[in-house]
């Protein structure tokens, strides 16, 4: 049988979608994969508490969130883990393009909106609620893509949308479409790897 596909997350804060990929692994629903290290932008976000009750390594890189010397622990961190696919999962800096160019086709991000519909630089969390209640819109969703230079520009993977209430505030849109994105995240990174595993693309290979 071949490895296992190796998993970095990415996070920023409270890891629900983190939660998503620990149980679908645990439960099998992704057969033959391993999230193998757990990052963090934040000391303290909860997602590194998840990390820890499933027995993940979890790191939070050294230096200022926004500096060069982030990114380059981050990346040590990334090459040292050898992951076959690195998952954004409520991660809210912008990677640098070293980074993504060293991953590239391997670096899948979640985004509570249905793209390219409010998407790249500002616009995340509940900015993007706010943004479909004010323009009326009747749909609205949850989009996992492909990361590249281009915030939030890269190749849709999936989408699955919901209709938005006349009741809806930004919070109770933002509960719901996160009820969304814990599926789609599951979804979108089994496709992913089962596309990974028949073009036998694993990290050695590289």
């Amino acid at each position: 049988m071949n490895r296992k596909n190796r998993i970095a997350v990415l996070i920023s804060g409270g890891g629900t979608n983190l939660q998503s990929l620990i149980d679908a692994i645990t439960q099998g629903e992704i057969p033959n994969a391993e999230i193998v290290i757990i990052i963090s932008s934040n000391l303290e976000a909860k997602g590194l508490e998840r990390a820890k009750m499933a027995g993940i390594p979890g790191r939070v890189p050294k230096g200022p969130c926004d500096s060069r010397e982030y990114s380059e622990n981050l990346m040590h961190l990334l090459l040292e883990a050898k992951p076959d696919l690195v998952v954004l999962a409520g991660y809210l800096k912008i990677l640098d393009k070293e980074i993504v160019n060293a991953f590239l086709g391997r670096i899948v991000n979640i985004h509570p909106s249905l793209l390219p519909k409010y998407g790249g630089k500002g616009c995340y969390g509940l900015k993007v609620h706010e943004m479909v209640l004010e323009s009326g819109d009747t749909v609205t969703g949850a989009t996992i893509h492909y990361v590249t230079e281009g915030v939030d520009q890269g190749e849709i993977i999936l989408q699955h949308q919901m209709g938005v209430e006349k009741t809806d505030t930004p919070e109770s849109l933002a509960s719901r479409v996160l009820d969304l994105e814990h599926q789609l995240m599951v979804e979108g990174v089994k496709k992913v790897l089962m596309e990974m595993d028949g073009r036998s693309e694993k990290w050695e290979d590289c």
